[in-house]
């Protein structure tokens, strides 16, 4: 998650699920037919129909606390927490010791993201006479928002990774080294072996660390380095190295939170640089409740290619993502897009610029508290701006890519992933057509 992914603690809602069952309610005059229909509607696991069932009524019934209970109830099981708070909000204002409108509070609030209030209202009811397994069962919900809150303050959080894996194309070429050039009346020419998909075994070591300087509850200044280096077993004059540095500032408002980054960083081959790239980054965030947020980004670069100045250009690109995690399953679902452009900034070469459109949607599947697994499939169509002088066309790809891998966490701070690239390109363009598979295992550390 995401996307990765800032969705709340997994393990929060079904806590206080759990909390709201062990807390009996407190005895309230006759309920009528219209709340006991609902209530039996709860009992049987159809929330959605009970929350139909009472929300029609809930202008004329506001202020009665047997109906807000039991809509409150229902609006949570339905994922509609503002609603929930409205109604919950009001059994307490009429009985300030219900301690399961209480509870049912708290677990609304929290998915909003107050996590302050909710902790609040949480102290309060394990101040209540409730069950000794309800007040173990707020402790536990108490760490969760700790941890949610641990992850807005200052921190500096450093890393090390270290990968073996083999690829089945590591320069990403074509598997037929013949290919017909057109601008030479269809001759067949014969690639070079550096020009043709190759085979080989690498390792990859890596690292990096994130910070967050909190300067007030809404502003903070962010920032993030990460570095890695690749050695392929056999052929060396593939092996590449990557440094991004980032740096810049958020702000966090309700459920809104901008942020924007410098970027720089540079990519090389057999250690020379082969691309640098400085840029900006904005990103909103809108957390919906505490399984469904939103992200919409912009980003803006400036690539150059040393040694090969023809292809240097500016990238833009546009997109959104969206995530959700199911509070009964454990599972987390997101999907997104993006649309852009790179230009190049020569005259004469447009054939080097494209346009591009992609899409991804991905799940992770949480086993246990060590184990989870994650899938992904994207999309990219890119378009280029005018005719290869070789091949005579204007060249358009379109490239899959299925990535599935599992997620295990053997001691605190460790994770180990193992993890299958699958990637398709297909290009009217015969050198850039290809297949890749990679498989690669990952060992990381957090500190």
């Amino acid at each position: 998650m995401s996307s990765k992914h800032k969705i709340l603690s997994r393990s929060a809602p079904a806590i206080l699920v759990l909390l709201a069952g062990m807390i009996a309610s407190h005895a309230h005059a006759e309920i009528d037919a219209l709340v006991t229909s609902a209530r039996t509607l709860l009992d049987q696991s159809q929330p959605q129909k009970a929350f139909d069932l009472l929300e029609p009524q809930e202008a004329a019934r506001a202020g009665d606390p047997d109906f807000d209970t039991v809509l409150g109830i229902a609006a949570n099981e339905t994922g509609q927490y503002t609603r929930a708070v409205f109604a919950l909000e009001r059994v307490l204002a009429v009985q300030p010791s219900n301690s399961r409108a209480r509870a049912e509070l708290g677990r609304a609030l929290f998915s909003v993201g107050d996590t302050k209030a909710s902790r609040q209202v949480l102290m309060e009811t394990k101040q209540d006479n409730i069950p000794a397994e309800a007040a173990a069962t707020i402790d536990q919900f108490l760490q969760a928002i700790d941890r949610t809150e641990e992850a807005a303050r200052s921190s500096v959080k450093p890393f090390l990774e270290a990968s073996i894996g083999y690829d089945t194309n590591i320069n990403s070429g074509p598997g037929n080294p013949n290919v017909a050039v057109p601008a030479f009346g269809g001759l067949i020419f014969t690639l070079n072996s550096a020009g043709v998909e190759t085979k080989d075994a690498f390792a990859t070591l890596g690292g990096g660390l994130s910070a967050r300087y909190v300067v007030d509850p809404r502003w903070s200044l962010i920032g993030n380095v990460y570095g890695n280096a690749r050695a392929n077993a056999k052929y060396n004059d593939f092996n590449t190295g990557q440094v991004d540095v980032n740096f810049g500032a958020s702000y966090r408002y309700e459920k809104h939170e901008f942020s924007g980054v410098v970027q720089a960083g540079t990519y090389t081959v057999a250690g020379s640089r082969a691309r640098d790239q400085q840029g900006l980054v904005g990103e909103w965030t809108y957390r919906v409740d505490g399984f469904r947020q939103w992200s919409t980004y912009i980003q803006w670069g400036d690539l150059t290619y040393p040694g090969q100045s023809l292809r240097d250009s500016t990238r833009t690109v546009v997109g959104t993502s969206y995530a959700h995690a199911f509070r009964d399953s454990n599972v987390i679902v997101f999907a997104g897009g993006y649309v852009g452009t790179e230009k190049v900034r020569a005259s004469g070469v447009p054939h080097l610029g494209h346009d591009l459109v992609g899409l991804r949607v991905g799940t992770q599947k949480t086993l246990s508290d060590a184990l989870a697994l994650f899938g992904s499939v994207s999309y990219e169509d890119r378009k280029y701006g005018g005719a290869d002088p070789l091949f005579l066309v204007t060249r358009h790809d379109k490239q899959w890519n299925l990535n599935l891998g599992l997620n295990w966490v053997p001691a605190k701070l460790w994770r180990v992933t193992p993890q299958l690239t699958l990637t398709s390109v297909k290009s009217n363009v015969a050198i850039s057509d290809y297949n890749r598979s990679l498989f690669a295992v990952t060992v990381r550390r957090d500190f």
